[in-house]
């Protein structure tokens, strides 16, 4: 699709022109919400109203994961209040104590998946766990949008740069691989982050092509291909595509 065209046409929706395939979308991010008018609540941002339009549905199903955070019930709250004054229909995928619906029929019904933010390092091994990772693909090749911000960017990808395992950035390398680079997050507002993330990929820890996001900053994909950059309370850049930095460059 060439960057001349617009990405977010109602005329996408779920299907390409010819109606033969889905189109698989991922919007990874560090943004997503912003400050709702009272304290403790939140509104979608740019970002996010954009992918709703791209479902092309009227009252579109939203199914929401914070695993990344433990299923942090303050946070399902504010997501499923946010969600809900956009009009979106909304469901909830937990973990704890057990899973509380069927991943692979739960987000095969949705038309954007939203992951939130936390540890990405046990997002990755409780979605392992319980099969969460091949009901994403699923859902991703059957065109759900998948999202999310953070940690719920890196998952997409093959990997990045995370606080996980403690206060030192170090590298996780499991992603789903949806999308066949790494992902750095935060890469304007955590010093470490950028210096971190090109040290990992020109030594081979990560995959060779990077995408970062400053924060609320996302990047849309549409199969693995970076279209648009996406900000959090403007319109998306749909002529300025994220480069990948070559591999000398780092």
């Amino acid at each position: 699709m060439s960057l001349e065209e617009d990405p977010i046409s109602p005329r996408s929706s779920h299907y390409r022109g010819d109606m033969t395939a889905p189109i698989r979308r991922i919007l990874a991010t560090s943004g997503g919400f912003v400050p709702g008018r009272i304290q403790q609540t939140a509104r979608l941002g740019d970002q996010l109203l954009h992918a709703l339009t791209l479902t092309g549905a009227t009252r579109p199903k939203v199914c929401l994961l914070q695993t990344a955070m433990g299923d942090d019930r303050t946070r399902y709250a504010m997501g499923f209040e946010a969600f809900n004054v956009a009009g979106c229909e909304v469901a909830q995928l937990t973990v704890f104590p057990q899973p509380s619906d069927d991943p692979e029929a739960l987000l095969n019904s949705s038309d954007l998946v939203w992951v939130g933010g936390g540890s990405v390092a046990n997002l990755l091994a409780l979605w392992e766990l319980h099969g969460i990772g091949p009901a994403m693909r699923s859902a991703w090749e059957n065109g759900v949008i998948l999202g999310g911000v953070s940690a719920g960017s890196i998952c997409w990808h093959t990997g990045g740069t995370t606080d996980s395992y403690g206060p030192k950035l170090q590298p996780v390398t499991n992603g789903l691989a949806l999308l066949p680079y790494a992902n750095g997050v935060h890469y304007d507002s955590e010093e470490e982050r950028r210096p971190l993330l090109h040290e990992l990929v020109g030594n081979g820890t990560l995959s060779p092509v990077a995408y970062a996001t400053d924060d609320r900053t996302g990047i849309l994909y549409e199969g693995q291909d970076a279209v648009s950059v996406l900000d959090l309370v403007s319109r998306p850049r749909s002529r300025a595509a994220p480069r990948p930095p070559r591999r000398r460059r780092l």
